[in-house]
């Protein structure tokens, strides 16, 4: 056998070493969707913070899927591709939880929200109070369905809390989600709604008018997890990680919410 071509044969072991990490790299770097189903209050936050994370990680595609808490519930009950559930109540994930179909721990508390009373920014009606609402000017109220929409339930919880329930029981209108009922408000189709602090943030139609007490704000939690038939937990669990992060939740505050955690 020549130099020549053992030199040759040298040249290709030292090429096949050096593409064999490369190779490995590679890998690691393959394409991934991941799917994130969270609640409808989230939308604006967690597209931006989707979009960031984008742009830091190539390899990583984020369908999102934005509903009320309940019926994402449903869907993943039902089956639906999902990798990262985020509630905006903790009943929701308590649910799939009991039912086996998250990963328990990688469960995390990320953010902490508070209800609010919100009118029509052009509205002259005299409302400063969750207490005005029984008033005779008052015709119709947005809120939540509390079957599907965490707001919907703390809502509820509240009126009972302040003894008002069967004043306003023939005033209310139920929104699919949370966005639904500050769209009834924004349209001048009703005249006050209840709604998260920071779905009233978002828009220049409505005016913040009354907050709920620490009794209801306290309890509204936004927990997260990776959906035990996750493909991506690996790459569901580096995404809940960002979200945690100083970067992630310097977004989050800048709409309203605030960590679960301090």
């Amino acid at each position: 056998m020549t130099k020549k071509i053992l030199k040759t044969i040298a040249v290709i072991i030292v090429v096949a070493m050096i593409m064999m990490p490369l190779a490995s790299c590679a890998d690691k770097q393959k394409d991934i969707t991941l799917n994130i189903s969270a609640a409808a209050s989230l939308t604006d936050a967690l597209n931006e913070i989707n979009t960031a994370y984008m742009d830091a990680n190539k390899n990583i595609t984020i369908v999102s899927n934005y509903a009320a808490s309940g019926t994402l519930q449903t869907q993943i009950e039902q089956g639906a591709t999902c990798d990262v559930f985020i509630s905006a109540a903790a009943k929701q994930m308590n649910n799939l939880e009991t039912g086996g179909l998250i990963l328990s721990d990688t469960r995390i508390n990320l953010l902490k929200n508070s209800i609010v009373l919100i009118i029509n920014k052009n509205s002259t009606l005299d409302i400063d109070s969750f207490e005005d609402l029984t008033g005779e000017n008052v015709k119709l109220i947005s809120v939540g369905d509390p079957s599907f929409v965490p707001a919907g339930t703390y809502a509820y919880q509240l009126f009972d809390l302040l003894g008002i329930t069967a004043a306003l029981k023939d005033k209310l209108m139920q929104g699919s989600n949370v966005r639904e009922v500050l769209a009834y408000v924004e349209t001048g189709n009703v005249d006050a709604g209840l709604v998260y602090a920071t779905d009233a943030v978002i828009t220049d139609g409505v005016k913040i008018v009354a907050s709920a007490p620490d009794e209801i704000n306290s309890k509204i939690i936004y927990p997260a997890a990776i959906v035990k038939a996750s493909e991506n937990a690996d790459a569901a669990a580096d995404y809940l990680d960002y979200l945690l992060g100083a970067e992630a939740m310097a977004v989050f505050e800048k709409y309203g919410f605030s960590p679960a955690v301090e």
